[in-house]
């Protein structure tokens, strides 16, 4: 009998509740507030973007208007509309002033508007709630598991199994825990799945770290249940109908702020979940430029007793055997990109009822989930050891100070911090695919779907999608033979350290591909692709290629 191998118990690295840097943030929330909306202000009082303060007020107003009118949200303030008419008759009636009182009061309203907006994303974390929602989260979640493992109605109440034999935390786990203490760490997770932030949520608290502040889609907040556990997990509001310039920036500001303060930050830098099942390639620099300019600003501050601490970027992958929404989110993908009309879903998560099924119907299906930590980062990408201490390619000490530096002090460069966060993006994907954990139902997918292609070489991708159900086949021992050889490439990736592989994936064929199979879109109404016989038989291409677009960037089209 194989000896079981012991878990691992995180302590909490800090304690003491009362000193995490979020609970201070939230102790000052009116404060930082003001700080906020300070620091936004002075950025965009002398807006250069071709137009005047007046002309980006009167666009912000025009923008806001078209929101409310377009897109409302049950969880928008009910004072709207009359905050946007006042704004906008306040901005008519100085027109006819003089240029110096005309320009106080556009001062006025920008920094009423970046008041209000600062106030709507600043989080509510309190440090009771928290305990209560990481208690009830991890309780649901452990009960839900047991409850599929073990039968019974006691099953809901059973400790036979815990949380941690259903989701594998894996990877670098010590690293990120030691950074904790040096200084300001932002997870970069990848973005699959609206149980990520749940699951996050659950795996800093597992891994003994003070809570994270973490953006959240503001419309997530429309129910008030998930609105409570999301404020009590330490979120602040993302609201992406947003485009304009003023609450961007109070947007970033905000980030930057709470990442100056010491706050331990979580956000997804692909903005949203990966609708193509892609891992993410093009990131989004916004939030992530915030890390830079928090790291260059905390250098600028410092002096000989207040040194100042460092920021650490920590990539997480995450993977599941199956996504949920995936057949919504993939037809999405393919009306945006194949310009051609496809059948797209409501939103999974408009109801109470519908997360809890969502959250149900997932735990219920026994498949397990892995939670891949990378190893921490600088804000340039280079790699950093247990003492914080950033290494180049040869492992000597570097000093990230030197790349703000410009004849002998630290200056303001916008355009060489805009280089920068490229490179620490481009380092961010290269990471992904590095601790990417290929399971067996990843390389099932991807082997049907190639085998496919190159079966029907003159069809174009949406022809493909919409091949005959009498064509949808192939041979198991074929597939089998493919199935081997794209194994054979993944493990000697996996040596190179070039990707992770689930221990599943070492079986013997037959069970490997069966593990895969059986686990492969099992919640789905249709699964993509079934065993009958010695055949292969696929039952939706959209869904299939969902999930073969999870292998892709590894270079395996060329073995097949």
């Amino acid at each position: 009998m194989r000896k079981q191998k012991e878990k691992v118990r995180y302590s909490e690295i800090i304690p003491r509740t009362q000193q995490w840097p979020i609970v201070q943030l939230a102790k000052d929330r009116k404060a930082f507030i003001g700080e906020v909306t300070n620091e936004s202000f002075d950025s965009l009082k002398t807006i250069t973007r071709g137009r005047s303060l007046r002309e980006e007020l009167e666009m912000t107003v025009y923008r806001e208007k078209l929101r409310m009118k377009a897109n409302p949200w049950r969880v928008d303030p009910k004072d709207e509309k009359p905050f946007w008419k006042s704004i906008q008759d306040r901005l008519v009636d100085s027109a006819t002033l003089p240029p110096a009182e005309a320009k106080e009061i556009e001062e006025g309203l920008l920094r009423e508007i970046i008041h209000r907006y600062a106030d709507e994303i600043a989080g509510n974390f309190k440090k009771n709630s928290y305990r209560f929602a990481r208690a009830f989260i991890t309780f649901g979640f452990a009960r839900l598991l047991n409850a599929t493992r073990v039968k019974g109605f006691t099953s809901l109440f059973s400790r036979q199994l815990d949380l941690d034999d259903k989701i594998h935390i894996v990877g670098e786990p010590e690293h990120i825990r030691a950074l904790a203490k040096k200084g300001t760490v932002v997870m970069v997770p990848t973005h699959f799945s609206n149980l990520d932030s749940i699951l996050i949520g659950w795996v800093i608290q597992f891994l003994g770290l003070p809570a994270f502040i973490y953006g959240a889609g503001l419309n997530l907040f429309n129910l008030k249940i998930f609105a409570y556990f999301m404020n009590s997990l330490g979120a602040y509001k993302v609201d992406r109908r947003k485009k304009n310039p003023v609450y961007l920036e109070t947007l970033k500001t905000y980030s930057s702020m709470a990442l100056r303060r010491g706050c331990h930050s979580l956000f997804f830098p692909g903005g949203t979940r990966s609708r193509s099942g892609q891992i993410e390639k093009a990131l989004k620099l916004g939030l992530l430029s915030t890390t830079i300019e928090a790291q260059r600003i905390m250098y600028q501050q410092e002096d000989a007793e207040n040194k100042a601490k460092k920021i650490f970027i920590v990539p997480v992958v995450i993977n599941y055997n199956f996504t949920l929404e995936a057949p919504a989110l993939i037809n999405e993908h393919l009306k945006r990109t194949g310009q051609e009309r496809y059948y797209k879903e409501a939103d999974e998560f408009t109801t109470s009822y519908k997360i809890a099924s969502f959250l149900f119907k997932f735990f219920t299906k026994g498949s397990n989930i892995s939670v891949t930590i990378g190893k921490g980062m600088d804000i340039l990408g280079n790699y950093v050891d247990m003492e914080g201490h950033s290494l180049d390619s040869t492992g000597a000490i570097i000093h990230p100070k030197d790349y703000f530096i410009s004849q002998g002090e630290i200056t303001v460069d916008h355009q060489r911090e805009q280089e920068y966060v490229r490179i620490l993006a481009k380092r961010i994907v290269e990471e992904y695919h590095k601790y990417n954990r290929v399971f067996a139902s990843h390389l099932v997918a991807y082997t049907a779907f190639k085998m496919m292609e190159r079966k029907n070489p003159k069809l174009d991708l949406y022809n493909l999608l919409r091949i005959p159900d009498e064509d949808a086949m192939i041979d198991y021992e074929e597939f089998k033979t493919a199935w081997k050889k794209l194994r054979k490439r993944i493990l000697k990736l996996e040596k190179k350290g070039k990707v992770g592989v689930a221990e599943h994936m070492k079986e013997k064929a037959n069970l490997a591909i069966e593990h895969g199979v059986a686990n492969l879109g099992m919640y789905h109404a249709q699964r993509p692709l079934v065993k009958k016989g010695d055949k292969v038989i696929i039952q939706d291409m959209n869904t299939l290629y969902y999930y073969h677009n999870r292998m892709e960037g590894y270079g395996l089209e060329k073995h097949i």
